[in-house]
């Protein structure tokens, strides 16, 4: 005799079969705007190498604020863009996003001063505020729990992709105007055209957001009626057991301790992850000044190995409903190869090992950490916390990058700058252990 009735039989079919286009529907096009995103924030780390020996007065302090700076505009604007993305469109607002973001980043490649390259950083870090946070909100729109951290899994190697290959374009773009053999092309030279190259796509990706990105299952050409059902319902089950009792406004949600909690951990965090990011092509050319072909192949093998170590973190933490081991081993990891770096100097390969074993670290605890905000808030509430969360966080990042730079024009060493990194991350891997929340099978039960 069935355990199940056709009923619930069709049901269930119907709702794996809507999972499934969910994943081909929209992930693409998210993940291709995250790259995009991603080398528009970061390519001031190549652009640099030839920037500040074309531009008067620019140091890696100034680069460093200046890539910092990104991120204080970025919190401004945070919070109401991720409630935009749960209260009106986030086709239309994440099209808002990425035109205006790619405009300043074009921009970028104007500039001859340390003041304007602050404000046009500025101007990005608003342009750019909610993508990140909005797609999080937007994939519990689509995705139940079971399948939420390996969607977050396949999002977010998007990051570590687009390390892998824009070096590769960057530094081809980077010779124009160099020497005789690559002439300056309509009166810009290399950084210039990394920073317009890069804006270009973000425009037009943009325009195919607003056409083609789907608020919600409901409205969604896609899918069957029947698939539509079977999504909605399965999604409207989970949004019910978490939220069982009164409702928090996004007021409560935001003064909760545990989103304070989650926010503190993710500022610990980005101190370290992004500070590296910014600085390891720095590192490398300073303490072992391999050319340029070198260089490239050397910066995206980091990528590569978090690439791998995030959808392997993803998959398995929802294969085994488990998050908070799932986030605090790869942030220990990461910790102890950032701890170890400054005693690799002198050994290329070991000090590429280290980076390896960071960036991997650094990356992959992400989709076991943004799957926690949602345990325990729903709906607006949620969004609100996820906002905050990675906007506080971020400013760990503007925190990172400025220690690093200004620690090296200080003493001419990176190192007092990576033990500090070191330290940070270690603590966000306590305040996750102890947080409460994440065990295995904890989310299934809720």
């Amino acid at each position: 005799m069935s355990s199940s009735s056709p009923d619930t039989s069709s049901q269930t079919a119907a709702l794996d079969r809507a999972r499934s286009k969910a994943y081909w529907h929209l992930l693409p096009l998210l993940f291709v705007s995250y790259m995009i995103a991603y080398v528009d924030r970061q390519n001031v780390a190549v652009a640099k190498l030839t920037m500040t020996k074309d531009l008067q007065g620019f140091d890696n302090a100034v680069i460093g604020f200046g890539a910092g700076i990104f991120y204080i505009g970025y919190v401004l604007l945070e919070i109401p863009g991720t409630l935009m993305v749960e209260r009106w469109s986030a086709r239309k607002w994440i099209c808002r996003i990425m035109i205006t973001w790619g405009m300043m980043a074009g921009l970028t490649a104007a500039v001859t001063t340390p003041w304007q390259f602050y404000t046009v950083r500025f101007l990005l870090g608003l342009a750019e505020a909610g993508f990140f946070p909005g797609v999080i909100v937007y994939l519990t729109h689509w995705f139940p729990s079971r399948d939420r951290a390996r969607a977050l899994a396949i999002f977010l190697v998007a990051a570590p992709l687009a390390q892998i290959v824009s070096p590769f374009i960057s530094f081809r773009l980077l010779q124009i105007g160099s020497d005789a053999a690559h002439p300056v092309l309509l009166g810009l030279v290399g950084w210039q055209w990394v920073y317009v190259f890069w804006a270009l796509p973000a425009v037009v990706l943009g325009a195919i957001v607003f056409y083609k990105l789907v608020d919600r299952p409901g409205q969604a050409a896609w899918l069957t009626a029947e698939e539509k059902a079977a999504l909605e319902s399965e999604l409207e089950r989970e949004s019910g057991q978490a939220s069982k009792g009164r409702r928090m406004t996004v007021l409560e949600a935001l003064s909760h301790p545990k989103v304070l909690l989650l926010a503190l951990a993710y500022f610990c965090m980005t101190t370290g992850s992004i500070g590296m990011e910014l600085f390891m092509t720095s590192i490398l050319n300073d303490w072992y000044h391999p050319g340029p072909d070198t260089l490239k192949w050397l910066i995206t093998l980091p990528p590569i190995a978090a690439l791998v170590g995030q959808l392997v973190a993803g998959w398995s933490s929802d294969r085994f409903k488990e998050r908070r081991w799932h986030a605090v081993v790869p942030i220990v990891m990461g910790s102890a190869a950032m701890g170890l770096l400054p005693q690799t100097q002198g050994s290329m390969v070991m000090t590429v090992l280290c980076f390896m074993a960071a960036f991997t670290g650094f990356k992959s605890y992400m989709p076991a950490f943004w799957a926690l905000p949602s345990m325990f808030l729903t709906a607006t509430a949620a969004a609100g916390s996820i906002g905050l969360i990675n906007s506080l966080g971020n400013l760990g990042g503007a925190f990172g990058s400025t220690l690093l730079g200004t620690v090296e024009k200080m003493t001419g060493s990176y190192v007092g700058a990576l033990y500090y990194m070191c330290c940070s991350a270690l603590v966000s891997a306590t305040i996750i252990f102890f947080f409460g929340m994440g065990r295995k099978g904890e989310d299934s039960a809720r």
